[in-house]
């Protein structure tokens, strides 16, 4: 009889523990994707899914499936305090006040209002992210992990991908500014290899660190 009920519980263990993330959220984000990808490889061509917040969401739509705790702990510790900025920043564009500039296409007239609206997930990702960390628990390992990956997008960026232009289109260019916080010319208060080295150690230290730290004090230890 235990030979029965022992495997049936371990079944049953299982099957719970693969659906702590509600179906609705799985089928709900995975229709936004599918909009949205095509949409904006459309628009602005695949180099866009570079940025850290779009490969965010690869990185999010893998973990709502699998229920990957590291994926979903890489994705908060790179982008919940970015998204945050995106948001003070976007906010003050509202009221006509320009911070940082990093939301300025989202005014720009040139894109549709549909094209646009999508971009408004820099609002409600990080908090996705967050529902996803407390169901899942907190993987340790996503700092290395994200770090890792984040200076490799950097790198490639840096390199190989288009800079700051005087009149850019819809096509990215500084991707991950790479080259300063204007797309429409490099920052001139450094060296190039002086400001990448900036945002190679400051991106770490200022957010991915302090993310680390609050998640790791605010969720359970997710089961390696």
């Amino acid at each position: 009889m235990n030979n029965i009920i022992q495997p049936l519980a371990s079944t049953i263990t299982d099957t719970t523990v693969r659906h702590r993330i509600p179906w609705s959220v799985k089928l709900g984000y995975t229709a936004f994707m599918a909009v949205l990808v095509p949409v904006y490889w459309a628009n602005y061509g695949p180099t866009n899914f570079l940025y850290f917040c779009d490969v965010a969401l690869f990185l999010t739509l893998v973990a709502v499936w699998t229920e990957s705790a590291l994926l979903a702990g890489m994705a908060a510790v790179g982008i919940v305090l970015p998204q945050l900025i995106w948001v003070a920043d976007f906010v003050a564009g509202l009221v006509g006040v320009k911070l940082l500039g990093m939301t300025a296409y989202m005014f720009d007239e040139r894109r549709s209002l549909f094209l646009r609206g999508l971009s408004l997930f820099h609002g409600w990702l990080p908090f996705l992210l967050l529902f996803l960390v407390k169901r899942l628990g907190y993987d340790r390992r996503a700092l290395p992990a994200w770090w890792g990956l984040a200076w490799v997008l950097v790198l490639f960026c840096y390199f190989f991908m288009p800079g700051p232009t005087p009149a850019p289109g819809t096509e990215p260019v500084n991707i991950n500014y790479v080259h300063g916080m204007s797309d429409t010319e490099p920052q001139g208060w450094m060296p190039p290899l002086a400001w990448l080295a900036t945002l190679m150690t400051g991106l770490p230290v200022l957010l991915y660190w302090p993310a680390h730290l609050a998640l790791k004090k605010l969720f359970s230890q997710a089961a390696e």
